[in-house]
């Protein structure tokens, strides 16, 4: 059991921030969220729940609810103009018999909130996590709550879950190594009557670009690309109607220099911020949360150890995984010419290549590094 009373301290409450709360509550271990937003977001910038968050979700009652929510992507299909197209299967994926689940960002925090307060934890809203301050066997934080009250408190631990501008990533000094594409992508999630197959998702190649659609519910499909125009290349017969939402954004790829230090961890966005695709934004915080809840349990029994072990182990992973997915994103965003021409030659040869498909699912299925390693 852990032997300190205090609550460990979570800043973010975002899927990262509310899985790391839920494993600790799953382990007794007490806990506080805070959030510096008054109220959870609406708009879903994930949307892809990987075999691997299903499993880690399994024991709370969450992943049941987001199966029954949600639906299952049945394959990937990408789409070259006058070529074949290149069926992907994945459903189920590799050997874990579960598919990838489609299931909106806000849907899946609102129902690890839910899990949380069966528990007993409630999320703490309109308050900002201000400075940060740790000795050798505490952490000291200072908060500021909505109506501008400030309150000092101690905590065993704190994990930064706190997005890309992460408040206690600045306050660790730690830098956000990394860069960005230079053109600004965009993202419409809206109501389309399409000739696409509604249980798959669809890679569309265009000359400055590509297209990415998936379906998010019922008749609402999320449409993401860059280039000129990306509606423009929408398959003949596509009928676009009302928006639901819609954004625009630059891709970075970046990894903290670390993933903590002494008693302040750092996972999610705070840790590592990269493309969507892959789908392994949302899915590899979830992860973070895990690994943290484990090695934060065994540190508040007693083996300190294992917090240096979370900080180094996660770095590795964070790097492998950004690294490998800004390489997948680079051939597939269609710039400059020459590698426009390579991946319209070589990516259809390499998902119908047995071992870069399969190396692909595990990428997407968050299969491609073991989950505990050595915290």
């Amino acid at each position: 059991m852990p032997s300190h009373t205090e609550p460990v301290l979570i800043a973010g409450a975002g899927p990262t921030g509310l899985a790391a709360a839920l494993f600790l509550a799953q382990r007794d271990v007490p806990v506080r969220v805070i959030d510096k937003a008054p109220v959870p977001s609406h708009h879903s910038k994930a949307l892809a729940v990987n075999p691997r968050t299903q499993e880690l979700l399994e024991d709370s009652g969450v992943t049941d609810r987001m199966l029954a929510e949600g639906w299952l992507i049945q394959g990937a299909t990408l789409h070259r103009p006058g070529s074949e197209d290149v069926i992907l299967p994945l459903s189920p994926l590799l050997d874990t018999g579960r598919a990838m689940l489609t299931l909106a960002q806000a849907r899946t925090e609102a129902l690890l909130t839910e899990a949380l307060q069966r528990l007993g934890v409630a999320v703490e809203r309109g308050v900002r996590l201000e400075s940060v301050e740790q000795a050798a066997d505490t952490v000291t934080a200072e908060l500021v709550h909505a109506d501008g009250a400030v309150e000092r408190v101690q905590a065993p631990l704190l994990f930064g879950a706190d997005g890309a501008h992460s408040t206690v990533r600045q306050a660790l000094g730690l830098a956000f190594p990394g860069d960005e594409l230079p053109e600004p992508w965009q993202l419409w999630d809206l109501r389309l009557a399409t000739p696409l197959d509604p249980d798959r998702v669809h890679l569309l190649l265009r000359p400055d670009g590509f297209l990415f659609l998936l379906r998010v519910r019922g008749d609402v499909w999320r449409v993401m690309g860059n280039g000129s125009a990306p509606l423009a290349s929408l398959p003949p017969g596509s009928v676009c109607g009302e928006v639901v939402w819609q954004s625009h954004f630059h891709i970075a790829h970046r990894v903290a220099e670390r993933a903590g230090a002494g008693r302040v961890l750092l996972g999610g966005d705070a840790a590592h911020i990269h493309s969507p695709l892959g789908a392994r934004g949302m899915n590899l915080g979830i992860e973070d949360a895990y690994v943290f809840a484990d090695c934060a349990a065994g540190a508040l029994a007693g083996d300190a150890e294992r917090l240096t072990g979370y900080a180094q182990a996660r770095h590795a992973v964070h790097r492998q995984v950004v690294r490998r997915i800004a390489a997948l994103t680079r051939l597939m965003h269609g710039y400059p010419a020459t590698l426009r021409e390579l991946r319209d030659t070589i990516v259809p040869r390499l998902l119908r290549f047995g071992p870069a498909r399969r190396q692909f699912m595990r990428l997407a299925g968050g299969l491609d590094h073991p989950l505990l390693t050595h915290c």
